[in-house]
């Protein structure tokens, strides 16, 4: 794989990102340690997690830190191997610091993130989500101080519309403070547009417009776009076919509720995807990783997995 250099950063990425939101279950610590062992390894050396992150166990509002626990644990001796990616954001407990990017809220999560990293800094630390309760030039002048401590080297945002981004941006250039250097939206093949539903204020459900808004707005300012679910929770890996049973072991078994309606429409577009990937030679997991790659201002595609064969499937896949 040939790495890609975040614009306006020092960061230089794979364009395969390991995800790690599986990280504790259903991927227990000693296969999650090995598997990022693998990744580094093998020339993965960018790495997205989230302090809401648990696995499968994750409940509205539960402490998460499972997957920034185990990740410490897995580059323990490796760190300057790694480009860590983490998120603040999403509920994670009862106390007004322990939801939202409020100031506060950043400075108590970063230091918690810090601690079970087992680092002295995180490379790229994520907004998680829009906070309209949130003042935000007091949260980025939080991060500004973090960066300045050395904390963090870069900030980035995810799940924001092309209308977040430009407001954000705005009031960073008002305030002359740092602007984010990457944006992390839902976006796949069967998604190019994206909408999805959040139970926060001033949020609900929320359509992304992100081939059609946001990268267009993304390569004028010069911001990497590192999508997720990129492969929808599973069904571009071709596993799931019309009129047949799921596959042991898949998200449909595991965590049916988190994995779109298996409806004629979709299996519909899934095998038009399947015929686009044979014209190619490409699976229909390394076509819909290449097309993401493909797209303008991506820098990078978040790839979550159980086992290091999926990870080599997506390293093929790589232009």
């Amino acid at each position: 794989m040939n790495n890609r250099l975040i614009p306006n950063t020092d960061l230089s990425i794979s364009p395969i990102c390991l995800g790690t939101m599986t990280f504790g279950t259903p991927v227990a610590e000693p296969e999650a340690i090995n598997i990022t062992h693998w990744a580094l390894d093998h020339g993965i050396n960018f790495i997205d997690t989230a302090n809401m992150y648990e696995g499968y166990a994750r409940s509205a509002g539960s402490a998460g830190g499972v997957a920034e626990e185990i990740l410490g644990k897995a580059l323990k001796g490796r760190r300057d191997e790694a480009v860590v990616a983490t998120k603040v954001g999403m509920k994670v407990g009862d106390a007004p610091t322990d939801d939202g990017t409020s100031a506060a809220a950043v400075r108590v999560q970063l230091d918690r993130s810090l601690q079970r990293l087992q680092t002295d800094y995180i490379d790229l630390y994520y907004l998680h989500r829009p906070d309209a309760e949130a003042n935000t030039a007091e949260t980025l002048a939080a991060l500004n101080d973090a960066i300045q401590q050395g904390k963090i080297r870069y900030y980035a945002v995810s799940n924001y519309t092309s209308e977040h981004l430009g407001e954000l941006l705005r009031i960073a250039d008002e305030n002359g403070l740092p602007r984010p250097v990457v944006v992390q939206p839902f976006f796949n093949l069967l998604n190019p547009e994206s909408t999805l539903q959040f139970p926060y204020p001033g949020l609900g459900e929320m359509i992304y417009r992100v081939k059609e808004e946001l990268l267009p707005r993304c390569e004028r300012e010069q911001i990497g776009v590192v999508p997720y679910r990129i492969l929808n929770s599973g069904v571009l890996t071709g596993k799931y076919h019309r009129g047949q049973e799921a596959p042991a072991g898949s998200r449909a078994t595991e965590q049916p509720g988190w994995l779109p309606d298996l409806t004629d429409e979709l299996f519909d577009q899934l095998e038009e995807i399947e015929q686009q990937a044979e014209a190619r030679g490409l699976t229909m997991v390394q076509y819909a990783i290449r097309w993401v790659l493909e797209q303008p201002a991506v820098v990078s595609a978040i790839v979550g997995v159980k086992r290091t064969d999926q990870l080599e499937e997506a390293i093929a896949a790589a232009p």
